[in-house]
């Protein structure tokens, strides 16, 4: 591969790259604002200047303070180049450390802090924000202007999940590219000019696409602000787990940022993946950690509707077991689930087997709006995961399990998960069932028709994996610890098989996962 010079370092790139691009692979970062690896090239923040210091020198007048003279008189500096739109070359020789290119790094920084209201004790961004960090890096001088700053707009609701405040933007235009080029809806655009420049919303729309949110994660000075997460959390308190999102077969990967002190999600971000979902997630994605708080189901319970009643981990096992004991195998239908990790899915799947149990089914979700960009027409993380654990069974829906009960054909019911397509009344031929057992996270239809119901881990609590739409396996690790006495689901599974007098064929996760590989040339 051909190299280049930056910074005494020698670094590859393909041709075609730019010296911004290069370095950014390379894990070194140039100083911007406007430039984003998955968004086209602006160039007009200019904080990324650098000077070419091999070949031809190019030069630029200016005038200099002759001491002597005591006169200003005609003089060159360097002609320093935007990194980010500079294509590389092979033997070039690029600085962006000497004096020349410092000074004008502080120079920008300056300019761009003219009017800027440093109000950064009430703004979302501090802590995370580049005019902090380049300040202190850059700039790290006393403001020099003196007269009052040039006030525009604050609080300006762009749409549903938008604000926006002016005085701290810094027209990087990187929200109007994302609306361009990812989202495909021109809706933001730029005007006025110089020191009066606002990004404005179109006449008589407002910022309402699939991928509104991702306007704020790139906006690099908290000009757009998140209403979800507005005021809720500094992020100096908040740790990051690596995760996927449940919101759909794509399977982003995400940053998940919780505040430990609470054990609290605050929000998702997009984690870089070129092979999945680039740098970008869509809102509704974005917003699936709202469930993980929501509707959780933390006791063990016997009964249904008003005769539920809580009941003691060990009990909840032990009766669930004593009900499935009752059912013919032949006659009990066990349901995988497309929202659970595939872990989960292959110890039921094993119990299936163990129990002599062939009726496997399939509870999922009932879809939503697809896109060509990255939201899949399917809303289930784990469709394909479950599908490998089952080893190539056929999966049945819920509704031919709803059909097979009231034929007679089943008998009972062990349900793995939280979601169903199907509404509760949809579901009401269960309840003529008694040995009706559900392991779930969460309060679903398939959990209030259950007569057992045995609390599990959510998908923030668990080492696991899902498998996406395009077949790639994702694995996870937990961010959160599980609730007092709630275990992962497969672990649970694990323990009612014990009651039930079955060896899985496993103790611990890695014995789980030798399983998978089997399952996979099974399912093919």
């Amino acid at each position: 591969m051909p190299k280049f010079v930056l910074d005494g370092r020698e670094i590859s790139f393909e041709p075609g790259e730019t010296v911004m691009e290069a370095a950014w692979r390379e894990g070194i970062e140039i100083p911007h604002y406007c430039w984003h690896p998955g968004l086209s090239v602006a160039a007009n923040c200019r904080m990324c200047l650098v000077q070419i210091e091999s070949g031809r020198q190019m030069a630029m007048p200016q005038l200099t303070f002759d001491e002597a003279k005591g006169e200003y008189v005609p003089a060159t500096k360097p002609k320093l180049q935007p990194a980010c739109q500079l294509a590389a070359a092979e033997d070039m020789v690029v600085s962006s450390t000497n004096d020349e290119v410092k000074k004008a790094q502080a120079s920008v920084q300056e300019f761009l802090l003219l009017n800027h209201p440093v109000d950064c004790p009430i703004c979302d961004q501090a802590g995370e924000c580049k005019l902090q960090d380049y300040y202190y890096e850059h700039q790290g001088t006393l403001k020099r202007k003196l007269t009052e700053p040039v006030h525009k707009p604050k609080g300006v609701r762009f749409g549903p999940t938008i604000v926006y405040d002016a005085e701290r933007c810094i027209m990087c235009t990187r929200c109007i590219r994302v609306c361009d080029e990812v989202a495909k809806d021109h809706v933001l655009d730029m005007r006025e000019r110089g020191n009066k420049n606002e990004i404005i919303v179109a006449p008589g729309r407002q910022l309402d696409h699939k991928y509104t949110l991702m306007t704020e994660h790139v906006c690099p000075v908290g000009a757009l602000t998140s209403r979800d997460f507005r005021f809720k959390a500094r992020v100096w308190f908040l740790k990051s787990g690596e995760g996927v999102c449940t919101g759909c077969a794509t399977g982003c990967n995400t940053h998940i940022d919780f505040d430990p002190r609470y054990g609290k999600v605050y929000r998702l971000r997009p984690r870089d993946n070129e092979a999945v979902n680039a740098f970008w997630m869509c809102d509704d994605g974005m917003m699936t950690y709202q469930r993980h708080a929501t509707d959780r189901v933390l006791t063990p319970t016997s009964g249904r509707g008003e005769d539920r009643i809580p009941i003691g981990e060990r009990q909840a096992i032990e009766l669930a077991a004593e009900k499935l004991e009752g059912v013919e195998p032949s006659k009990l239908a066990v349901v995988l689930s497309a929202q659970q990790t595939t872990e989960d899915n292959l110890a039921l799947s094993k119990l299936a087997g163990a129990l002599g149990a062939d009726r496997l089914y399939l509870a999922a979700l009932g879809g939503w709006e697809g896109d060509d960009i990255l939201r899949s027409d399917d809303n289930n993380p784990n469709r394909a995961g479950a599908t490998q654990a089952a080893g190539g069974a056929t999966l049945r829906t819920v509704r031919d399990l709803i059909d097979d009960v009231q034929s007679g054909d089943v008998q009972g019911v062990l349900a793995l998960g939280w979601a169903s397509a199907e509404r509760l009344e949809e579901l009401a031929p269960l309840a003529s069932l008694d040995a009706v057992v559900s392991l779930s996270s969460h309060v679903g239809a398939l959990v209030a028709a259950a007569e057992v119901v045995i609390p599990v881990a959510d998908v923030f609590e668990v080492d696991g994996s899902f498998v996406n739409a395009k077949g790639m396996t994702q694995a996870f690790r937990a961010v959160l610890s599980t609730p007092a006495g709630i275990e992962p689901g497969w672990q649970a599974i694990s323990a009612l098989g014990a009651a039930l007098g079955k060896d899985l064929g496993f103790g611990d996760l890695d014995g789980l996962r030798k399983g998978l590989s089997d399952s996979a040339e099974a399912a093919q």
